[in-house]
């Protein structure tokens, strides 16, 4: 397609809609024919809408600072849809940068040819992202439960890497299954849910974009089998939060069909407490049992991993400013805890959090070396944290900010770190963020060796993306990828 000339807005942004349209199911003839996985610098383009792509390229030229476009992306994606491909996850962006600073080079550059040299360790391999799907479970159906099974269901692709098989509640009553269903159709903070959901109500089950999911209504994690639904050697998400330690959760392996418990809270005891990106090598196949730990631990591990690692960390502060839980008062009340009686929607609450002691969990030389606080707000959804730190080196607020920003566009990394700019990004920016923080840059403060740094993350969808992050590794699930080693699941 012709590119519209530079002061052609509107026939400019209609072209680049258009090329999107046209990507689309190219990308889909990829994933379910090959198992191919298209993203863009780390965030997926996978049964992502037009608009969705097209933010997605604005995202990468307003924060990688390059002149990436639907126009050298989707002649990029053509070209690499023509080669014998292996099950892989490929970073269009990054693939269509590599083109471009070519094409610098030599106008001439045969787009073909380069595409198929980039990719040469993905052609004609006989290569499986695993060895047999796993079954999994969500033990419960509450905030996480349910986004959770949002991104399950999204990334059920072709079906042979994992499936969400069953979800395990208590029954509140008569109408039980259509209301949960209609909970997980719609979201009061995160819209409506992305495909068709319907009820069987014959067999309790839901259907959800094809996915057939048994509701099991049982009120002991030890008494089920599942392997009268078919379901066997399954993972187990247990995200009510009521057993956290080892003991406790290995109820559920005493359950026929169950080899593997995550806990989606804070892990208590000897309870291995996982970030993903961060100590996730520490996991062993002898492990049965783990905690992915709290959102907040998930925000602000990857940030203090990467400050003390260059920089030093000699102490520091966290204070998160979060969003109001299900845990606390509507309106004033009785609540067995300190001030969270109080009513949610009309107060700042000050409480406690763990996560300052819960990072040396993962980035054990933190140890002893962190403090922190939080403050329930007013908000339903999204939360900040702010590091107050003392570092072992001295630096600058353009220096600590180009290097976060190079690790959330180039390294390991970019699921974890997100990166803004903007200086009017407020917290509702920032729901459906699937970081597990986002830096704002912006509000970076340096003075010497005292440094203080601010952290987005959406509580809720942040942290269920790293869950499922989590869940990929645990099914064993490892594509090959463009660039090469960098997990992308998103």
């Amino acid at each position: 397609m012709e590119r519209p000339s530079v002061d052609d807005y509107f026939g400019d942004w209609k072209a680049r809609e258009a090329l999107s349209q046209e990507m689309l199911p190219i990308m889909g003839k990829l994933e379910n024919e090959k198992g191919v996985q298209i993203f863009l610098y780390g965030r997926t383009l996978n049964n992502r809408s037009v608009a969705n792509i097209m933010k997605s390229h604005r995202r990468v030229r307003e924060v990688a600072r390059n002149e990436l476009s639907e126009f050298e992306s989707s002649l990029v994606l053509k070209a690499l849809a023509k080669l014998p491909l292996c099950p892989a996850q490929i970073d269009l962006g990054k693939l269509t940068v590599s083109y471009m600073e070519a094409l610098e080079k030599d106008p001439g550059v045969d787009i073909d040819a380069l595409v198929a040299r980039e990719l040469d360790h993905l052609l004609g391999v006989d290569y499986q992202p695993v060895n047999k799907p796993t079954d999994i479970i969500l033990y419960g159906f509450g905030r996480i439960g349910r986004l959770v099974t949002r991104l399950l269901v999204e990334q059920t692709g072709n079906g042979r890497l994992m499936r969400l098989r069953a979800i395990v509640v208590r029954k509140a009553g008569d109408g039980d299954l259509e209301k949960r269903v209609n909970l997980l159709r719609n979201d009061t903070v995160h819209g409506t849910f992305s495909g068709t959901v319907r009820v069987d109500e014959e067999n309790n089950r839901i259907i959800a974009n094809g996915n057939v999911i048994q509701i099991i209504y049982a009120n002991s994690p030890d008494t089920i089998d599942y392997t009268e639904y078919g379901i066997n050697d399954a993972l187990v998400i247990d995200n009510t939060g009521i057993w956290r330690d080892e003991e406790a959760l290995s109820q559920h392996l005493k359950s026929k069909g169950v080899s593997k418990v995550m806990l989606t809270a804070p892990g208590k005891g000897n309870l291995k407490n996982i970030v993903f990106g961060i100590n996730d090598n520490t996991i062993t196949p002898e492990d049965k049992i783990i905690s992915a730990a709290s959102c907040t631990t998930n925000a602000i591990a990857p940030v203090l991993k990467q400050i003390n690692d260059k920089y030093g960390i000699v102490h520091g502060h966290v204070e998160t400013v979060h969003a109001y839980t299900n845990d606390q008062n509507l309106i004033d009340n009785f609540h067995k805890a300190d001030r969270r009686g109080r009513s949610a929607p009309l107060n700042m609450v000050l409480t406690e959090t763990g996560a300052a002691k819960a990072v040396s969990k993962a980035v054990p030389e933190l140890e002893g070396k962190l403090t922190g606080n939080a403050v329930r707000v007013p908000v339903a959804n999204v939360s900040i944290a702010i590091l107050n730190l003392t570092l072992v080196k001295e630096s600058s607020v353009e220096e600590i900010n180009e290097y976060l920003r190079n690790f959330a566009l180039y390294s390991p990394l970019q699921n974890q770190i997100g990166y803004t700019e903007s200086p009017d990004a407020v917290s509702s920016d920032f729901i459906g963020s699937r970081e597990a923080c986002t830096v704002d840059a912006t509000a970076t403060k340096v003075n010497g060796k005292n440094m203080i740094l601010y952290l987005w993350y959406d509580n809720e969808y942040g942290y269920s993306a790293q869950v499922v992050r989590m869940v990929n590794m645990m099914a064993g699930v490892k594509f090959l990828t463009y660039p090469e080693n960098v997990f992308m699941a998103n």
